[in-house]
């Protein structure tokens, strides 16, 4: 089973292929996860598209969007078949697109649906089936609400919960504001640990630092981290040693940015646009001497249409 120590969260146009293959450079242990897929792109479209995936991303989980059990499971087995050493179902994200189908935060409404849909994935596959969903939606904002939908997903089979600390609004709040607008409850999810010590609790939300994180998994099972990864990724770099107990990795920004190139190369000669590898490195030098002429350079560049290689060497020049 993956461990959920530390993971990076599932996030729409960030979290692809080409950001994972750049994490897993700074982080051996991480556990990565895709980005939302649905059911029914996997079924009827696409599938080794969507699950393309490089060995060195593992350990790796696939992240589902659904409702129709059967589908879930149909897409879960594709998504095992391909290598994914975890399913996860979305119960999390609040997007009008996502509620207009039918899965997501919605769902947490539905408890006994989401227990079905578990069930019916955890058929079909031998890895573990889990689930990331929030603490509440709308007028469903109580300890009681969350621990009744967690005892019934938990009774299909499901036993690691990755929550979001904070409630989702459906209606009057955009995905982004919903990230931010809802205050945080750590309580809540730590109550769920109490509630539910046989279950493997982990926590979503407001993470942007390993000493944070460390305190979290005093009285948790594991952590999640979401935007503070992508716009800090360095923040990886001491994963190993501060949390995994691995020797100190004494690489530099620019070390792991170097050894990040040659898999930019091959994906330009397969032709890739640089910009959808180049935008996953932008936040490296947070915070550095020349990190903001170094994220200029790269947007004012990488999304031409003959961007090379040289756009990123020319950027390192400015924090060399």
């Amino acid at each position: 089973m993956p461990a959920h120590t530390f993971c990076i969260a599932p996030m729409m146009d960030w979290t692809d292929r080409h950001e994972r293959y750049f994490l897993r450079l700074l982080s051996r242990h991480a556990l990565l996860y895709t980005e939302m897929i649905t059911s029914a792109a996997l079924t009827r479209g696409d599938a080794s598209r969507l699950l393309a995936h490089d060995p060195v991303e593992y350990p790796l989980a696939v992240q589902l969007g659904g409702s129709d059990p059967e589908e879930l499971a149909a897409a879960a087995k594709l998504a095992e078949r391909a290598g994914y050493g975890e399913v996860n179902l979305n119960i999390g994200c609040p997007s009008d697109r996502v509620q207009s189908g039918r899965f997501g935060a919605c769902l947490m409404a539905e408890p006994a649906l989401v227990a079905d849909c578990v069930a019916a994935i955890a058929r079909e596959v031998e890895v573990p089936v889990t689930v990331k969903c929030r603490i509440g939606i709308d007028e469903m904002d109580s300890d009681e609400s969350l621990a009744n939908f967690i005892s019934q997903v938990a009774g299909a089979g499901c036993r690691t919960f990755i929550i979001h600390a904070r409630i989702a609004v459906l209606a009057g709040l955009s995905p982004r504001e919903n990230r931010e607008i809802p205050p945080l409850n750590y309580p809540r999810v730590m109550d769920m640990k109490a509630r539910f010590p046989e279950l493997e609790i982990v926590i979503n939300g407001g993470i942007t630092s390993l000493e944070q994180a460390r305190g979290l998994l005093d009285m948790l099972d594991g952590v999640m981290v979401g935007r503070e990864a992508y716009q800090n990724p360095f923040l990886l770099s001491e994963v190993d040693e501060k949390l995994f107990g691995a020797p100190p990795d004494s690489r530099s920004r620019l070390d792991y940015l170097q050894a990040y190139l040659p898999y930019v190369q091959e994906e330009l000669a397969r032709g890739t646009p640089l910009q959808h590898m180049s935008e996953h490195v932008l936040g490296l030098f947070k915070g550095m001497s020349g990190g903001r002429n170094f994220r200029l350079h790269i947007s004012e560049h990488a999304h031409r249409k003959q961007a090379g290689l040289d756009v990123l060497l020319d950027a390192m020049a400015h924090v060399s």
